[in-house]
């Protein structure tokens, strides 16, 4: 007869009385390897493009040597190392040498990397896991799947009390020609500033995610067709009069938008969906920077 084979079985116990990393560490939140942990040992990490950088992100937007974290007597610093597109640090160019903050965001080519320091870093490090199953790392509004989530509750609640939801889904207009002309860069740029504009003018009601690659959307909790049409034109005005810009040269950005809301007692979230998303297609059709 064969060998008798034994399930292994690990105790809770054992697991929690493991020793678990005090160093600080990166967190990849928008790019490949999302959600991987770079823990920053004492000395320096180089980030970059070449395979021999302690971090490679291997896209040609990135520096064979970008940017320097130096970790020394507690303190992490971050120098960018005169890389061709520049390091980021909150939206910032990085100029010189800054210490890193718990939260702050790096951005390194098209890589967005978050800063968790030392204390607490393990808890720290799943509660960002946890948050990036619910947010985009790049625009930092709410991902498809938390929209999926969210639409599902709202349609309830509006059932149960008998009030109306209604669903604008907004496209940036010849999003891949801004990529063609000005870069993938500074496409992520307008997308980021696209969806910071829009979540300042809506209401705290109101959820905003990102829908897909160009495409956001709003769940806006009672508000009727008129209401959510209104408000649809007053961004995609806003976003019209709005400059945008990336290394100084001016890009101009517009919005398509469908709006659909609750009809039937019945209606499910596919419809209601289905509703925006061919307003949006008529929108587009109709020649852009419009309302449908």
């Amino acid at each position: 007869m064969g060998q008798k084979t034994v399930t292994a079985v690990t105790a809770i116990s054992k697991i929690q009385k493991r020793p678990f990393a005090r160093s600080s560490a990166l967190v990849v939140i928008y790019g490949q390897e999302l959600g991987r942990k770079y823990d920053l040992e004492d000395g320096k990490t180089i980030i970059g493009r070449s395979s021999k950088s302690d971090i490679q992100i291997d896209h040609d937007s990135v520096s064979r040597q970008h940017v320097r974290v130096t970790v020394e007597d507690g303190r992490v610093e971050i120098e960018d190392l005169g890389s061709t597109n520049g390091t980021f640090l909150n939206d910032e160019s990085l100029a010189g040498r800054v210490a890193l903050r718990t939260n702050d965001l790096v951005k390194v080519g098209r890589t967005v990397f978050k800063f968790i320091a030392h204390n607490n870093i393990e808890a720290a490090y799943h509660d960002e896991i946890y948050r990036l199953t619910t947010v985009d790392g790049l625009t930092q509004v709410h991902n498809r799947r938390s929209f999926d989530e969210v639409i599902e509750r709202e349609l309830s609640r509006c059932r149960r009390y008998g009030r109306t939801l209604s669903l604008v889904l907004i496209d940036v207009d010849h999003f891949k020609k801004i990529n063609d002309t000005f870069g993938h860069l500074a496409g992520d740029a307008v997308l980021k500033e696209v969806a910071s504009a829009i979540k300042k003018r809506i209401r705290k009601e109101d959820h905003l995610s990102r829908y897909g690659g160009e495409e956001f959307a709003v769940l806006t909790p009672e508000i009727d067709l008129k209401g959510a049409r209104a408000m649809a034109e007053k961004l995609r005005r806003m976003i019209e009069k709005h400059e945008f810009s990336f290394d100084d040269e001016v890009i101009p950005v517009t919005i398509s938008c469908g709006v659909g809301t609750l009809g039937k007692k019945g209606d499910t979230s596919a419809a209601l969906v289905q509703r925006a998303d061919e307003k949006l297609y008529e929108a587009k059709a109709a020649g852009r920077n419009q309302i449908c």
